[in-house]
């Protein structure tokens, strides 16, 4: 058995999938590293995938498929991965090599010591293309570092401090035991990659390194704004299937509640300023009905987001209040460094 799983979801990847696996395999032996070719046509990503395989045997491992999208690619990862603790990183993103090391010191020590570790945090930094300055997002102030915890014992979570994708590990085994499936051919599963298995973490552990790079600024990129305007469809579909998700009356730990319900809040923030800034009125459309959606599903959770902060300033009433919702949007993007 391996300590850590790492699963690399690629599709046409070749420019730059070589410097993320290339990245992953000071890990050694403790390391597999899950290269999953996700019906690749336009280049030698299924051949590199190969290479690597042949080339470091018992470390990297190949897989081919139809193509299914980012979390049918994850799917695979998870449903192949033989480590203890499982991690996605993705092509175009790396990991840093100091960090790294400790990452795995940090696990290591869980396996070998006398508690179970469920979750592990790091940072993460936004490797923004042309930014002079790259921005980390850490959990200081919302995670106790270096300590094993459980959720009544975390911090406030600011605004726009989320734990993602990029900066989480969970225990395999866990994810097995929430039965986590990303659904087919849909884009920010992420998201519910991260959230669905959040009730189930009874451990956690952050660990003040920025470990994860992450690469943002292609024009084809999914997180790009214009791009995630012609597949709000998609955005509105994850934020649903989060909304179904769980019970949130049922979380027994309060601090934990708290957090979902602020996922939840910015994940309908999204879905809200995509439709807007989309200037049409079929997406303003999808915005009124996911509302709509929340308020039938779980009115008092509906009441808690639409009439907080956020969601305030996200239905401001006629052209000048999506110009105002626009402006505070545009404000988020300079803070918070995101496209």
């Amino acid at each position: 058995m391996k300590l850590l799983s790492v699963a690399i979801p690629c599709y046409n990847s070749e420019a730059y999938m070589g410097r993320c696996i290339d990245s992953l395999l000071a890990g050694g032996d403790e390391v597999e590293i899950l290269i999953v070719d996700d019906g690749s046509t336009k280049d030698r990503t299924a051949e590199i995938a190969d290479e690597y395989e042949q080339k470091y045997p018992g470390i990297c491992r190949a897989f081919h498929q139809e193509n299914g999208g980012h979390g049918e690619a994850v799917n695979t990862g998870l449903k192949n991965a033989q480590g203890i603790f499982f991690k996605v990183v993705d092509s175009d993103d790396w990991v840093d090599g100091e960090a790294y090391e400790e990452v795995l010191r940090t696990l290591r020590r869980f396996v070998y010591g006398n508690q179970t570790l469920d979750m592990l945090v790091c940072n993460f930094v936004y490797e923004k293309q042309g930014a002079k300055q790259k921005r980390v997002m850490n959990y200081r102030t919302a995670i106790p570092k270096n300590q094993t915890i459980t959720w009544d014992e975390v911090k406030v979570f600011m605004l726009g401090q989320y734990i993602l994708m990029h900066s989480v590990i969970y225990r395999t085994e866990l994810l097995h035991q929430c039965d986590l499936k990303l659904p087919k051919h849909t884009f920010y599963v992420d998201n519910i990659f991260v959230y669905q298995p959040l009730p189930y973490v009874k451990t956690l552990y952050y660990l003040d390194v920025n470990f994860y790079r992450y690469f943002i600024g292609r024009e084809d990129q999914s997180v790009n704004e214009a791009v995630m305007i012609g597949r709000i469809d998609q955005q509105i579909q994850v934020t649903k299937l989060m909304l179904d998700c769980h019970d949130l009356g049922k979380i027994p730990s309060r601090k934990l509640r708290h957090y979902m319900v602020r996922y939840l809040e910015i994940m309908m923030v999204i879905s809200s300023i995509l439709a807007i800034r989309s200037g049409s009125e079929e997406n303003m459309e999808k915005k009124k009905e996911l509302w709509q959606y929340v308020q039938k599903k779980n009115f008092l959770l509906y009441l808690r987001l639409r009439f907080g902060f956020l969601g305030q300033g996200m239905n401001l009433p006629g052209k000048s209040g999506r110009t105002v919702s626009i402006a505070g949007y545009k404000i988020s993007q300079k803070f918070f460094g995101f496209n």
